[in-house]
């Protein structure tokens, strides 16, 4: 049977949860004992050692961390070498400690608590966290020595006879199955003293560059830390007390429901200081990670603001945070590479998150190719592609996959893993390039300089003859563009469409998704223009988010000899660059209102927003793109439908006069518009838009808009 506890020692012993010892007295106590002397030594190491043990000596199957196999792994020489220093100094008070828990412990004199408290004098010239890891070395050496015997003593001749000089063989001829249950609710209590020490040591290594005792976040922790210590050391007392009730009595020892309810409130006291500890040493590290965040970015944006020799300081600035040799990955060779690889050279930085369109891929790979010319060029321009990851949402396995997948398909170079990507350079590229959530890219020189804050416009305008993608390059094309021209609204999006051109026909752009009104257009469109004898071609452009109705339309129109059509991809970038050129004009032109072709640019983006559908007519040679007609889908269906009307007017005001003419004449007194304009990284979107139809100033609201339907 157990040995009889008295009434007033129960009291002492249940400490933990009663009201004769509350942490405030604790508290007064244990700091009247503290007079640090000032010598650190490597404690974390030490604190490594004892887990490495406590894990070994633990029953298999215990709640410790660590596999049999993950400890049997580990490298003893790595895990002790640079441990001399200290364990010339440390054995004689962790040996000290150890004797004195044993004697005090099996004394059964002295309450836990006064036993505690004797512990902490003679740690009083050791800091907080070296008084609880040197106390749990000390527990740990007798804790290893009983299970040492005990795991030796069934195979080893050596240990037999310890064990009789410690009084031990008839505790030990108990199998492990009787003993190991016997340990399950000291375990529990050792993980929990262990977790704490941890919380206490890591408080240690907390860097001091952006810290000081007054941190609120230090603050709080030290004052969990003192009394973490004493509960951790009250703990070790409690601990070792029942191991030498196991020792003592053996066979016949039953833990009291006292001692079991002692250890149960005492890991949890321990387990709820752990939690404040781990969460004030996460606070502090946001609180280090944010300073250390705008310092960076500060750095950035000084770096942005000074000439360099060359490019690499600032791009190390944004993707080589780390010791991190070769960052990149060279997506034609799928290599690693280092950064060096980009000095000197222009780079695009193409931002953008995982859900980047391939079309956008497709397309800038056409403009990469053309400029990566080096017989043409002083320079081989490179493209790097900088994933931007929400920092609230770590890469998980679909992410990870979705990662992997982009950037098997872009020939250029890209990041190994977007953690290498700085948070400052996310912070830069939001809040000074603002960045949100369509791609774009960031053109540097070879020096570092910004020439662009967003290229991907003038490569969906101009492609490779865009270089060097600069802003000054930007409003040159635009002041020698002559872009009142069809040819250069459909560019070399496809050939078919180019000849046309050329050949002098007139040519018809025209969308939507309703199938019966594409029926009933195209067939209008051909009967009038075979009956007026004019070369008339028609080509599909569907719109400007072609999912599944524009590809089935697509086939339809094919399949039916409609008309012509574009691939899913030319439709895609059909609509990219009628975007871009929004985009590029907004940030070149101080004023659009005159600007011609903003005034067709805005004619065909609200055509796309609306839901009917709608065509575009015209000619190069004489006439210019002013001449241009244009109508919704019911009008213009009627206009060509009574073509014999105004047949006649042709003869004067040629083909294209005498249909604007008649569009018009039949153009609706009421109508309804809308227009979803492209998200700009400028100022100079427009406050007041004009409506195609009657001239007004439309009403402006803000749209949210998902694209996936």
């Amino acid at each position: 049977m157990a040995t009889a506890v008295p009434a007033s020692k129960k009291q002492q012993a249940l400490a933990p949860a009663g009201s004769s010892w509350d942490d405030n007295a604790i508290m007064k106590q244990i700091l009247a004992t503290h007079s640090p002397s000032g010598r650190e030594f490597d404690i974390k190491s030490l604190l490594r050692i004892i887990k490495d043990l406590m894990q070994r000596a633990s029953p298999a199957g215990s709640n410790l961390d660590g596999t049999r196999a993950e400890l049997d792994a580990l490298d003893s020489d790595m895990l002790h070498g640079d441990l001399s220093d200290m364990l010339d100094v440390l054995p004689f008070t962790i040996n000290k400690i150890s004797r004195e828990i044993s004697c005090k412990c099996s004394g059964g004199g002295d309450d836990r608590h006064t036993i505690a408290m004797s512990l902490f004098d003679t740690l009083s010239q050791h800091s907080w966290d070296a008084k609880a890891v040197i106390a749990l070395a000390a527990f740990a050496a007798n804790y290893g020595e009983f299970w040492l015997v005990a795991q030796l003593y069934p195979i080893s001749p050596l240990a037999k006879p310890i064990a009789h000089l410690k009084q031990l063989p008839g505790k030990l001829d108990m199998d492990a199955n009787t003993l190991h249950p016997r340990f399950e609710s000291l375990n529990h209590l050792i993980k929990a003293m262990l977790d704490v020490t941890k919380c206490i040591v890591d408080f240690k290594e907390v860097p001091s560059d952006y810290t000081n005792p007054e941190t609120p976040e230090i603050k709080t922790a030290m004052a969990y830390i003192p009394i973490g210590v004493y509960w951790t050391i009250r703990s070790i007392v409690a601990c070792s007390s029942i191991i030498t009730n196991l020792v003592v009595l053996g066979h016949e020892y039953i833990a009291s429901t006292t001692e079991a309810w002692e250890l149960s409130s005492l890991g949890h006291k321990l387990g709820n200081i752990q939690g404040q500890l781990s969460k004030q040493l996460k606070l502090c590290y946001q609180h280090i990670n944010e300073k250390r965040h705008v310092e960076a970015f500060g750095t950035l944006v000084r770096l942005f603001n000074t000439s360099h020799l060359d490019n690499l300081e600032i791009l190390k600035a944004m993707i080589y945070p780390k010791d991190y040799q070769q960052p990149l990955i060279h997506g034609s060779s799928h290599t690693r590479a280092s950064i060096e690889r980009l000095r000197k050279k222009p780079v695009l930085l193409l931002i953008s998150d995982l859900d980047i369109p391939d079309e956008e891929v497709l397309c800038l790979d056409c403009c990469y190719k053309e400029c990566v010319r080096p017989l043409n060029m002083s320079f081989d321009m490179e493209v790097l592609w900088l994933p931007v990851i929400d920092g609230a949402n770590p890469l998980d396995e679909a992410n990870q996959t979705k990662f992997e997948r982009v950037q098997t398909i872009m020939p250029w170079y890209s990041l190994h893993h977007p953690s290498l990507l700085d948070p400052a350079a996310i912070k830069y590229i939001k809040e000074v390039w603002r960045f949100t959530k369509k791609p774009m890219v960031v053109a540097l020189s070879p020096y570092g300089e910004v020439l662009n804050t967003n290229a991907l416009h003038m490569s969906y305008i101009w492609g490779g003859s865009a270089f060097p993608f600069s802003s000054q390059r930007e409003e040159l094309l635009w002041r020698e563009e002559d872009n009142s021209r069809m040819e250069f609204w459909v560019d070399s999006i496809d050939p078919t469409i180019l000849q046309w051109v050329k050949e002098d026909k007139f040519v018809c752009l025209y969308g939507g998704e309703d199938i019966e009104w594409i029926r009933k257009f195209t067939t209008t469109a051909h009967t009038a223009a075979k009956a007026l004898g004019i070369q008339f071609e028609m080509v599909y452009v569907g719109k400007s988010n072609p999912k599944a109705t524009v590809r089935s339309n697509t086939r339809i129109i094919t399949d039916e000899h409609l008309s012509h059509t574009l691939e899913d991809v030319a439709i895609w970038f059909f609509w990219a660059r009628i975007e871009s050129m929004w985009c590029s004009k907004m940030k070149v032109e101080k004023s659009v209102k005159n600007d011609r072709l903003v005034r067709e640019i805005t004619t065909m983006l609200s055509f796309d927003s609306g839901e009917q559908g709608w065509a575009v007519i015209g000619k190069d040679g004489p006439l210019s793109l002013t001449e241009m007609a244009k109508a919704k889908g019911d009008i213009i269906v009627r206009v060509f439908d009574e073509y014999n009307d105004w047949k006649d007017d042709c003869l004067y005001d040629g083909f294209l006069g005498a249909l604007k003419n008649q569009i018009l004449h039949f153009h609706a007194a009421t109508h309804c518009n809308s227009l979803i304009l492209p998200e700009t990284t400028t100022d100079n979107s427009p406050d007041q838009v004009a409506c195609f139809d009657c001239g007004r100033e439309m009403e402006k609201f803000t749209l949210y808009r998902c694209c996936d339907n």
